[in-house]
């Protein structure tokens, strides 16, 4: 028997009488976000920020952000799961706690690039936009060798500015700097039969786009959360399940992307059992040219993919 899982909420001094108009929703599951908290800290932004623990079992960063929250000028509210409930499920959870008229998801590990982020987005807010996504860089990020390759591919395909992101509106849609109008939420929320990592956010955009416009704007935040090139792996062989129930939903949509149309041409290669560990072999070589490893995990990802196309 699945023993229900059990919330511990923790509200701030400035949290009861606060009337927001925007929440910043931020989960986190073992990423302390007290930096991103610290940044945020403006009482008169006009808004309201809620962090949720998914089920992480730290007791020590709990309490680190307890603190934060607790210490907090912007009102401010905790809550902390007795179990991981994934990231579509938490996010919508989320959305159930705000009082704001646009919700503004967060990932944990994100920093604002500039000093006025709320109050741009409160702006955008103000205007009505049904959804829109601010961008992210890697500005703030720490340079470390482990975490090269993650870098490497993320400042070719998702550190792209707005006018590119907007050809493909969809696409570029991440619940890392998202801002969403709390009708379209209740409406359109995240599909919580995706598990792990992975699609759930591009999936939710590819249902959003077929009734409302998706805005972008260059908002950005760094994301200072890179991964490993062992991590990165382990989240594409996560995500080959999401992908197929993206493909399966929406293939009029992702069948346009590159990263279907090249899983598309390896789905016919034979063989594919020795070839597939070589690529993540070369993928994960530290010695071996970035260049090179990023091209290997671009085609070791396809190669996980072609069995949904």
């Amino acid at each position: 028997m699945t023993m229900p899982i059990t919330e511990i909420r923790i509200e701030n001094a400035a949290w009861a009488h606060a009337r927001p108009r925007l929440s910043v929703l931020i989960p986190t599951y073992r990423d302390d976000p007290t930096a991103l908290l610290k940044a945020l800290d403006d009482p008169g932004a006009g808004a309201e920020v809620i962090v949720l623990d998914d089920g992480s079992g730290d007791d020590v960063l709990a309490e680190r952000i307890a603190r934060r929250i607790n210490t907090s000028r912007i009102p401010a509210h905790f809550i902390r799961l007795s179990s991981n409930e994934g990231r579509a499920k938490g996010r919508n959870r989320l959305a159930g706690h705000a009082r704001g008229g646009h919700f503004l998801f967060l990932d944990s590990d994100m920093l604002p690039d500039t000093h006025n982020f709320l109050s741009r987005w409160l702006a955008v807010a103000e205007s009505d936009a049904p959804v829109a996504f601010g961008g992210f860089t890697m500005d703030q990020t720490p340079r470390r060798p482990e975490t090269a390759l993650h870098r490497t591919m993320a400042l070719k395909s998702d550190c792209t500015p707005a006018p590119d992101r907007a050809k493909a509106p969809e696409k570029h849609v991440f619940t890392s700097n998202l801002l969403v109008r709390r009708d379209v939420f209740e409406t359109i929320g995240f599909d919580e039969d995706f598990s792990g990592w992975g699609w759930e956010d591009v999936e939710w955009a590819m249902r959003v786009a077929r009734r409302h416009p998706i805005l972008h704007i260059d908002n950005t935040a760094s994301h200072l959360g890179l991964d490993s090139a062992s991590v990165m792996a382990a989240k594409y062989e996560q995500s080959a399940a999401n992908f197929a129930r993206v493909v399966t939903a929406h293939r009029d949509i992702v069948s346009a992307y590159p990263s279907y149309k090249v899983a598309s041409a390896l789905k016919n290669v034979p063989l594919s059992g020795v070839w597939r560990p070589v690529l993540k072999r070369l993928a994960l070589a530290e010695a071996a040219p970035l260049s090179l490893r990023a091209f290997a995990m671009r085609l070791y990802r396809a190669s996980l993919y072609s069995e949904a196309v």
